[in-house]
Order: C-alpha cells, then sequence, then structure tokens
C-alpha cells in the first residue's frame, strides 16, 4: 500500500521586509505538524519565489509580510503561480495586514490571511483541512 505524500510548504518573505521571527515560527511549526517545509529567507521577488515553490514542487506557498507591501506582492505571486500554469498552490498570507485589505487578497486569490493572534494551531489546522498534496 502506498503512503500519502506529505504536504510540501514553502514559507516565503516577499520585498525588503528584513523581520522573519515569525516565518521561522511558522516554519517550525510546519515542520513540527508533519509537513515538509521549505524556508525561503528574505528580500524575496514574487518571481524568485514562485521559481521555488515550482522547482520544490510545494503544494502551499505561506507568504508573509510586516512591511505593507501585501496588497503588490501577494497577489502578483498568485498571478505569476497561474502564468506558470501552477495555480493548483494554495497561496496563504500573514503578517501585519489590514483588515479592510483581507477581502481584497482573497479575490486576488489568496486562500487565507492569518494576522496576529492567530495561534499556530489555527494555522497549522487550516492547512491540514485546506491543502492536499497535488497530483504529479
Amino acid at each position: 500500500m502506498a503512503r500519502e505524500r506529505k504536504i510540501r510548504v514553502m514559507v516565503a518573505k516577499p520585498g525588503l521586509d528584513g523581520h522573519d521571527r515569525g516565518a521561522r515560527i511558522i516554519a517550525r511549526a510546519y515542520r513540527d505538524a508533519g509537513f515538509e517545509v521549505v524556508y525561503t529567507g528574505l528580500h524575496q521577488t514574487p518571481e524568485e519565489i514562485v521559481e521555488a515553490a515550482i522547482q520544490e514542487d510545494v503544494d502551499m506557498i505561506g507568504l508573509s509580510s510586516l512591511a505593507g507591501a501585501h496588497r503588490y506582492l501577494f497577489p502578483r505571486v498568485v498571478e505569476l503561480l497561474r502564468e506558470k500554469g501552477a495555480d493548483d498552490i494554495v497561496v496563504c498570507g500573514g503578517g501585519i495586514i489590514p483588515d479592510e485589505d483581507i477581502p481584497k487578497l482573497k479575490e486576488a486569490g489568496i486562500k487565507e490571511v492569518f494576522t496576529p493572534g492567530s495561534s499556530l494551531e489555527e494555522i497549522v489546522d487550516w492547512v491540514k483541512e485546506n491543502v492536499k498534496p497535488r497530483e504529479r
């Protein structure tokens, strides 16, 4: 009997945001939950994130932004995935996101947005319920 593949998650920090403590904590929580985790590091462009996501064959990209550029950077990742035929990769976001921006991000294809106060358990549970290994 074949074993189901683990969910592969990429944690990415787009743009000039230099704060990654939260992203590292989330990455560790994903790892502890049994997911395979790829962390891209700081200062990634949307193009670099999408290229890495495709190369790493991830099921989900978790974007983190504290610098206020989420309204451009997050939708740009979704747009590039679509252009590359990889729009089955789930994209969620987190960080300092004003409540009024969340509906706009979801309209742009971001599946969920987690803001300060979201528990690690809540975030991990959302992934378990909403992300499945992609078809190869």
